[in-house]
């Protein structure tokens, strides 16, 4: 991925996490576009052009356990303000290795700009490819350091069939190396579904875009 974020991430989808060590790894952005945290077991990786020493001051200042600082929503709050920057949530971060062959299932791909799931992943994610299927869509395209992420929705009325299993699953069958997902810790449904298509959980995320 050619950054020192990059790395981390290679090496986290090869199975080699930062040491437990109860420290914390600042680097620099990958590009303008992401900042963010990302909380392995027991260590931090922030990755922010701000200044490095400022950061390691509000974790300090940050009156919490050391191994939750770096996601303590205080920290976080003046990470953002600082950086003029917005966020949505926290994220589980999941990967999992490519798969051989054809995806499990038929999919259809949009190649319409305008399409408004397609705006919506240009708008976080280059390379961007979009594909539906009967009751679902699945997202690929390069997210947080050049890593290939992958993101699926599922309709109401289709849920319930294995359907979510089978788009994560397509995404492995799809993607040219380590494929990447973000779980919002409260989607279930959605945690399901991409922990049955083998992915594995690694990390939380706070990614943190442009306002």
């Amino acid at each position: 991925m050619g950054s020192a974020l990059g790395g981390i991430l290679e090496a986290a989808a090869d199975g080699t996490y930062p040491a437990a060590d109860g420290g914390t790894t600042l680097v620099p952005q990958a590009d303008d576009r992401d900042a963010g945290v990302i909380a392995f077991t027991a260590h931090a990786v922030i990755f922010t052009d701000l200044d490095h020493d400022w950061v390691r001051g509000r974790l300090t200042a940050v009156d919490s356990d050391p191994l939750a600082a770096a996601m303590n929503p205080r920290f976080l709050a003046a990470l953002l303000d600082r950086a003029g920057r917005r966020t949505d949530t926290v994220d589980l971060l999941s990967v999992a290795p490519p798969l051989p062959g054809a995806p499990p299932l038929a999919l259809r791909e949009i190649d319409d700009p305008a399409h408004p799931r397609v705006a919506r992943a240009l708008a976080h994610r280059d390379d961007v490819r979009v594909w539906s299927a009967d009751g679902g869509v699945l997202v690929l395209g390069r997210g947080v350091a050049g890593r290939w992420e992958a993101a699926i929705e599922v309709e109401e009325d289709a849920r319930g069939r294995g359907l979510g299993r089978a788009l994560a699953t397509a995404a492995r069958h799809l993607a040219p190396g380590p494929v990447w997902a973000q779980q919002a810790a409260g989607n279930a449904r959605s945690v399901r579904a991409f922990h049955a298509a083998g992915f594995r959980p690694v990390a939380a995320e706070s990614l943190h875009a442009r306002a």
